[in-house]
């Protein structure tokens, strides 16, 4: 019988993925998530297949699956500072109690659980690149602390739950992740130029445009937290894209990519933005056998095609 693993905010650019991957190795998904971030246009095209169902459900006050579970996946949180900043409670409760109730049924049913962690628990770094043995620099009431403290205490959470409990876990630090299903509202800095680039408008750059990320397309993303979620590795291991770029070398290669005139404009940059962001990823190549293989270059074309589609020209938008 095929495995039938429960994904919290399945619906949501990462997890919908993750859901479409999951079904096409045969695996059977509960795809749980409030839809407060998350759209069902994510995963219309799994919406009607034998292996998949969808639970409107807020983890933070409930995880009710019935019948067999054989893994949960726990994505669910509001993941851009956009979505985070606008729902700050809402970001702490299922940091908290929605990992709870994702322990409580993995523990229950004897299945797996991998918690879906983040760099941004890195903070703004001291140490680089980042090693998942590095603790952090990170503000504990800033306004990005809503999202970063969640996250810590998530895990705190789930290695508590193991050492006390003896439940089966991984953690994942998943850095930038980009791809198609990105809302083009979403916030974060690939859509932000692509929509901007593609519509005419402005890129905005915050700040002078030297801090930087390091960006994995999301079919890479997703083949390493399914390898850590297949093996038998605790973790935490960080999923990432060691390729550094700054956020103004980014913009150029868009506008080339684009064939966008579009100007270079710069803002303020946000409290508390982390000026390097770099995974280590030894710990992935050793235990699972896992790097990325999509090139930035390629990433961002298959991203920019999906935007053109899926975003109108700047005089249709209103914005």
């Amino acid at each position: 019988m095929s495995a039938r693993i429960v994904v919290t905010g399945g619906a949501g650019f990462l997890g919908s993925h993750l859901c479409d991957a999951l079904v096409a190795r045969g695996d059977r998904v509960v795809c749980v998530d409030d839809l407060s971030t998350g759209s069902e246009a994510n995963v219309a095209q799994l919406v009607g297949h034998e292996g998949f169902e969808l639970m409107v459900q807020d983890v933070s006050r409930g995880l009710d699956v019935e019948g067999q579970v054989d893994g949960v996946l726990h994505l669910a949180s509001p993941a851009s500072p956009p979505a985070y900043l606008a729902r700050p409670l809402e970001t702490l409760a299922v940091g908290s109690e929605g990992t709870r109730h994702a322990l409580a049924l993995a523990t229950a049913h004897g299945a797996r659980c991998l918690l879906a962690s983040t760099s941004e628990v890195y903070g703004d770094p001291e140490v680089h690149p980042q090693t998942e043995g590095y603790w952090g620099n990170v503000n504990p009431i800033g306004p990005r602390s809503v999202y970063d403290e969640a996250k810590r205490f998530a895990e705190a959470l789930t290695m508590a739950w193991h050492r006390s409990l003896g439940t089966d876990v991984a953690i994942v630090r998943i850095f930038n992740t980009y791809g198609p299903r990105l809302a083009p509202g979403d916030g974060r800095v690939v859509s932000n130029f692509l929509v901007q680039a593609l519509g005419g408008l402005p890129l905005t750059v915050y700040g002078d445009g030297s801090q930087t990320r390091s960006l994995c397309f999301v079919d890479d993303e997703v083949t390493g937290i399914l390898a850590l979620f297949d093996s038998d590795v605790l973790g935490p291991v960080n999923i990432g894209n060691p390729h550094e770029i700054t956020v103004l070398e980014l913009a150029t290669q868009v506008l080339d990519l684009t064939g966008s005139s579009s100007p270079i404009v710069h803002g303020e940059l946000p409290a508390d933005d982390p000026a390097r962001r770099c995974p280590d990823i030894s710990t992935a190549r050793r235990l699972l056998g896992w790097e990325p293989k999509v090139e930035l270059a390629q990433g961002l074309r298959m991203t920019a095609e999906y935007f053109g589609a899926a975003v109108p020209v700047a005089g249709d938008r209103g914005i």
